[in-house]
C-alpha cells in the first residue's frame, strides 16, 4: 500500500489552500525574504486545559490510514503544520521528503515500513558518543547553532495547568532530516545546554503534544544516548504517521500491586507501560515514576527508548481497543554507539513501536517480519539483565506506594 504523502502532517491543513490565513495563524510563518528571519523572533504557542484532547480521537474502523475528512485538525496540528509546510517551501530541510512507499510487513506483528532513502544518504552524522552519561559539549553541533527559521514556535502551558510551575521553555524545530512530514524536535530551552537525559519538564512536553494532536498518529518519542540519540543535547521527536502501530493496543500485564507499572509482551518487544487516562495528577505521577525509571537506567549506563503514543489502558487489548488515553512504553536495550550502516534499519524509538523507517530500497522489497524481528531483538538487553532491570523498576514503583 502507498502512503499518502499528507495524510501524515495532520490532514487537509497541510495545503496552504485550507489553512486559515488570518493573524493567528501566519503569525508562525516566516517572512519572506530571508534577511528578516533573524529580527522574526520565535512565536509563542499558548495552550490551555481545554486544548488537550482526550476523547473521540479514533483510528476509522475499516482502514489503516486516516482519510482526510475524518477529523478536524486542531489549532496545534494546524500551527505545526503550515509552519513546517513553509519551512519546506523555503529549503529549509537537508532533502525535500517525496511521497514515502509504506507497507504492511506480513505477519502477526504489524510493522509499517517506509522506504526513506535520502534520510539514510543525507542525515546528519552522529556525534561520537561513549557514554549514556556523557556530559554536554558546546563544542560540537548543538540546537544553539541551527539556523534562523528552523524554530517554528515556543510551546508554552498556561498558568493554570497542573505542574505549570515547573514550566520549561519549550522550542519546537523542524528536524532537517526528517523521517515523516511534520517530523519536528521539543527542545527545553537550548541555551541551558543539557545533555540528552529525560527530565520531566521535557516528558510533560511530549505527552501534552500528543494531546493537543487530534490526529490519532501524532508520536513522540526519546532516544538516550547509547540509544541512537545522534546529538548529545535534550530533545523529543514528534511526527505523524497515518497508520496504527503495534504498541497502541498491545497486551500487557502488571507488574506492581497498584498497576503503575506493566510489561508490554507483545512484540515487537518487551517493554514498560506506563498510561495516563489524561491531564492532572494522574499525568503528574506518570511523569515521575518514569523519570525515575530513566533516571536509573541512566546512572548505570543502561540505554533505553521511549515512545508515547495515544493507547488502549493496560490489560487484555486488542489491535482495534480504543485509544482512551496515552501510552509512555519505555524499552531498555543494548548500549549501540554509532550507527550500523550495513543494517536494512537502525533500531531506536520508532522501530522499537513497530515502524521501520528503511534506508534502501532492496531492503525495503526483501524485508520480511522475521528479518526485522531478529534485528530488533539483537539489541535486547540479555536475559538475565532484563530481569534485573524489570526487579528494580518494580522497586521503583513500590516506593512511591509507601
Amino acid at each position: 500500500m502507498s502512503g499518502n504523502r499528507y495524510t501524515g502532517c495532520s490532514l487537509q491543513q497541510v495545503s496552504p489552500m485550507a489553512v486559515p490565513h488570518d493573524s493567528h495563524e501566519t503569525s508562525y510563518l516566516l517572512p519572506p525574504n530571508s534577511k528578516d528571519w533573524e529580527g522574526h523572533g520565535i512565536p509563542d504557542f499558548v495552550y490551555g486545559q481545554e486544548e488537550l484532547v482526550l476523547e473521540g480521537i479514533q483510528w476509522p474502523r475499516d482502514a489503516p490510514g486516516l482519510p482526510e475528512d475524518t477529523v478536524p485538525p486542531s489549532r496545534f496540528d494546524s500551527v505545526l503544520c503550515s509552519a513546517w509546510r513553509q519551512r519546506v517551501e523555503l529549503g529549509l530541510f537537508r532533502y525535500r521528503l517525496g511521497e514515502l512507499q509504506t507497507q504492511t510487513l506480513p505477519g502477526a506483528v504489524g510493522f509499517v515500513a517506509q522506504l526513506n532513502v535520502e534520510r539514510g544518504a543525507q542525515r546528519r552524522r552522529p556525534q561520537s558518543i561513549s557514554s549514556v552519561k556523557q556530559a554536554f559539549d558546546p563544542a560540537l553541533f548543538n540546537f544553539n547553532k541551527i539556523r534562523p527559521g528552523e524554530v517554528l514556535f515556543r510551546l508554552l502551558r498556561e498558568p493554570d495547568l497542573p505542574g505549570a510551575l515547573q514550566q520549561e521553555d519549550i522550542l519546537v524545530m523542524i528536524n532537517v532530516s526528517p523521517l515523516e512530514w511534520g517530523h519536528v524536535l521539543l527542545v527545553p530551552e537550548p541555551t541551558r545546554g543539557l545533555p540528552q537525559r529525560l527530565l520531566p519538564g521535557a516528558l510533560r512536553a511530549g505527552v501534552e503534544a500528543v494531546l493537543l494532536s487530534s490526529h490519532p498518529g501524532f508520536r513522540v518519542g526519546f532516544n538516550s544516548l547509547g540509544g541512537l540519540a545522534s546529538v548529545n543535547h535534550l530533545h523529543l521527536h514528534g511526527y505523524y504517521l497515518a497508520h496504527r502501530l503495534p504498541v497502541e493496543g498491545a497486551p500487557s500485564e502488571p507488574l506492581d500491586p497498584g498497576g503503575h507499572l506493566h510489561l508490554l509482551q507483545a512484540v515487537p518487544a518487551p517493554g514498560f507501560l506506563f498510561y495516563t487516562s489524561g491531564p492532572g495528577p494522574d499525568l503528574e505521577a506518570l511523569i515521575g515514576r518514569v523519570c525515575r525509571a530513566t533516571d536509573y537506567l541512566t546512572d548505570r549506563e543502561i540505554a533505553h527508548n521511549l515512545f508515547v503514543t495515544r493507547g488502549a489502558p493496560p490489560g487484555k487489548t486488542s489491535p482495534s481497543s480504543a485509544l482512551t488515553g496515552v501510552r509512555v512504553i519505555l524499552w531498555a536495550r543494548k548500549s549501540s554507539f554509532g550507527v550500523k550502516e550495513g543494517e536494512a534499519f537502525n533500531v531506536a524509538l520508532c522501530e522499537l513501536a513497530g515502524h521501520l523507517p528503511v534506508k534502501t530500497s532492496q531492503d525495503f522489497s526483501s524485508l520480511t517480519e522475521a528479518a526485522a524481528l531478529a534485528l530488533i531483538q539483537d539489541c535486547l538487553l540479555p536475559p538475565a539483565q532484563a530481569e534485573e532491570v524489570r526487579a528494580a523498576l518494580v522497586a521503583l514503583i513500590a516506593q512511591d506506594e509507601q
